[in-house]
């Protein structure tokens, strides 16, 4: 299955909701599973971006309806990267 990597960063509402109800960030995981795709793995990070995301989905479209949903809410502001793993990367050159 493609695997992504999902770069977030909390607006100021997502902060305050943060702050208020941190077991938020685990409901956000399980919305992303019932929208197709799956949390692998997550940090939360100092630095340009709040959390790092590795999410697992079978199509880009499902990604693209991922970052969509979540990023419509306005607490969390999204990039999401496509990740190729290296051997693939090699064989494909």
């Amino acid at each position: 299955m493609p695997t992504y990597i999902m770069l977030s960063t909390l607006t100021p509402e997502g902060v305050q909701t943060i702050k208020n109800n941190p077991a938020r960030i685990r409901e956000v995981n399980s919305e992303i599973e019932q929208l197709g795709a799956s949390v692998k793995a997550q940090w939360a990070t100092l630095g340009r971006f709040d959390f790092i995301n590795v999410v697992e989905a079978p199509d880009e479209a499902t990604m693209a309806r991922v970052s969509l949903e979540l990023g419509s809410r306005g607490t969390v502001r999204y990039e999401t990267l496509s990740a190729i793993p290296v051997d693939e990367f090699i064989a494909s050159l």
